[in-house]
């Protein structure tokens, strides 16, 4: 019987992404190696992307208050038929560590500094003083603690599946033969985004270059009023299918999509992990940190002396200029040298 790990996952898209290399190093070194995923439901669908992974568990319900204890019991008794040999805990969602340790998985993998340290005995240090890329953050746990990389990682990679990027365009009456390009704008207050009108004004400027291309705007409920207001502006007839989507149907069409324009969400490591073309639209993070990993992504990103980074809501000199100051007409210019269509179109695949 070969072996098997669990990997408890993130609980955020981007940082689900990120943790593919850590699977793909997992599975280097033990090619039979099974490798299951205890996931949010909410981004479940990310994991169910990744070739390695042979299965999902719903992570909810496991809450580590008493009224909780008797669902990560149940939980940890169903884990423990699998009989695993190692668990990776990438972030806990209440009770998933409590839950591995009652499925009797003897090597627990993390790091230190969490809310679940004791119940780890593989024990890494985190770099605090010189934090590491979130990718390489993760891909350390493939090996002992303190030991460092092996050479190059590989950038992460999802594979993309047909049958849900039909059937995406089916339940959202999109033209099968259509270019689709994602705009993904953030609602979130944490900090200063890309200006509306900047998004208006990009997607007046891809109509006119592609016509036949369907510009459609993927993300939260957060994000329905400011992609409504994206609209408005724009003068177009975009697709506000914001707030609309799962998050296994945004993965869909960001998966098929000819060219993606975000900021630094996890919809943009979505579509790095892809390997779709696009432009991530960074202002007071580091792209540094954590860029979409790929060939054909493109950062804009003015790097002022006030970043990186600063999250704040409101920008503290009164104008979030490291975001204003990156024009529309740029973000065209690189998207347009990333993007290649079809002669016909570019189509989903079969």
């Amino acid at each position: 019987m070969s072996a098997s790990a669990l990997v408890i996952a993130p609980n955020r898209i981007g940082d689900a992404v990120m943790a593919q290399p850590l699977l793909a190093l997992l599975r280097q070194r033990e090619p039979s190696l099974r490798i299951d995923v205890l996931s949010p439901r909410r981004i479940a669908s990310v994991f169910r992307a990744m070739p390695e992974v042979s299965e999902v568990f719903d992570a909810a319900g496991t809450g580590a208050t008493l009224a909780r204890l008797g669902r990560a019991c149940r939980l940890g008794l169903r884990l423990r038929a699998r009989d695993y040999r190692r668990a990776y805990a990438l972030a806990d969602p209440p009770g998933s560590m409590l839950a591995a340790l009652i499925a009797g998985i003897p090597e627990r993998i993390g790091y230190c500094g969490e809310a679940h340290r004791l119940l780890l005995n593989r024990v890494h240090e985190a770099q605090a003083a010189d934090p590491l890329p979130r990718v390489e953050h993760y891909a350390r746990l493939a090996f002992a603690p303190n030991q460092p990389l092996a050479g190059a990682l590989p950038a992460p990679r999802l594979a993309r599946q047909a049958k849900r990027e039909r059937a995406v365009r089916t339940r959202f009456a999109i033209d099968p033969s259509a270019p689709v390009i994602v705009l993904c704008p953030d609602g979130g207050r944490s900090a200063p985004r890309w200006p509306r009108r900047h998004y208006a004004a990009l997607a007046n400027l891809l109509a006119d270059e592609w016509p036949e291309a369907q510009l459609i705007l993927v993300g939260s409920a957060r994000d329905r009023a400011v992609a409504t207001e994206i609209t408005a502006l724009s003068g177009l007839s975009l697709r506000n299918l914001a707030g609309e989507t799962s998050v296994g149907e945004a993965i869909a069409l960001v998966s098929q999509a000819s060219g993606v324009v975000s900021g630094d969400t996890g919809l943009m490591h979505l579509a790095a992990a892809f390997g779709r073309p696009q432009v991530a639209i960074f202002g007071s993070g580091d792209p540094r940190h954590s860029p979409p990993r790929s060939p054909r992504a493109r950062v804009e990103w003015l790097d002022r002396e006030c970043t990186p980074p600063c999250a704040r809501p409101a920008c503290a000199k009164g104008d979030p200029d490291c975001l204003s100051r990156i024009a529309p007409s740029v973000v065209f210019e690189s998207l347009s040298k990333v993007m290649h269509f079809e002669a016909a179109g570019a189509r989903p695949v079969r």
